[in-house]
């Protein structure tokens, strides 16, 4: 039987699941997360054919930059999805999955834009930027 996970926003109108396995969370501290959700993003990555979404109707969405979407309900306002206009995955927001979800945290990126009021001292490995895929 495969992995499944699931989640959902705040209030509950939208929820999803991810069917197999997903990418390790990274963290996203570029300005434009940071200026969205107040601080920086923690999130996953799946196949865009391995997740399910109910209350899709309730999901708005923001061009958030030139090469990407981002999607919340727009009833809580609860951040869900990013994803790269034509990729064929999406990247989950960690917090809307539920527990016990199983993931582990794997990096920062661009880190040159996070705030001045934290630091970064969990030991992962921090990228300025983002970091090259794998196998390029």
């Amino acid at each position: 039987m495969s992995e499944v996970r699931t989640g959902k926003c705040a209030c509950g109108a939208v929820s999803f699941e991810l069917r197999g396995p997903v990418r390790e969370v990274f963290y996203c501290h570029c300005e434009s997360c940071r200026r969205q959700t107040t601080n920086y993003v923690a999130a996953t990555s799946v196949p865009i054919d391995d997740v399910t979404v109910s209350g899709a109707e309730c999901l708005s969405e923001w061009q958030a930059t030139p090469d990407a979407v981002r999607k919340f309900c727009r009833i809580c306002g609860s951040l869900m999805f990013w994803q790269r206009i034509g990729a064929d995955t999406v990247s989950v927001m960690a917090g809307t999955i539920d527990e016990p979800t199983g993931l582990k945290a794997a990096l920062h990126m661009y880190a040159a834009e996070k705030g001045d009021y934290y630091d970064l001292c969990d030991g992962l490995p921090v990228y300025a930027i983002e970091p090259e895929p794998e196998g390029s």
